[in-house]
């Protein structure tokens, strides 16, 4: 068993706490820039829209309501993907303010 006292304990914690803050805030990142409107979703906006515009010249209705709630339904995840990656910045800078919380609440001894 490795003797660790409570001052290396605690700067491990510290350490782990903020290399996955760092990790959270790379990852939200990448999602926002990335998942937020790929070019996956840029393709199926534009051929939603070549389709409402058929269903408006043919008359058609059904055809107009489902591509208008298509596109709702591409906005709400475009929205979600924005929001996931929100969420993961917020929770890694937190995790780097917790993780230098952690490092002051540690007790030097007095040599």
């Amino acid at each position: 068993m490795i003797p660790l006292s409570m001052n290396d304990l605690q700067i491990i914690i510290a350490a782990a706490v903020f290399v996955l803050g760092c990790m959270c805030i790379i990852l939200g990142s990448l999602v926002l820039v990335n998942r937020g409107y790929s070019r996956e979703v840029r393709a199926i906006a534009v051929h939603t829209a070549k389709l409402g515009q058929k269903g408006v010249a043919s008359e058609v209705t059904g055809l107009v309501n489902s591509a208008s709630e298509l596109v709702a339904s591409i906005n709400q995840l475009v929205r979600t993907a924005n929001g996931i990656g929100m969420f993961l910045i917020t929770l890694g800078l937190a995790m780097l303010v917790a993780g230098y919380w952690i490092i002051q609440q540690i007790q030097l001894p007095l040599s």
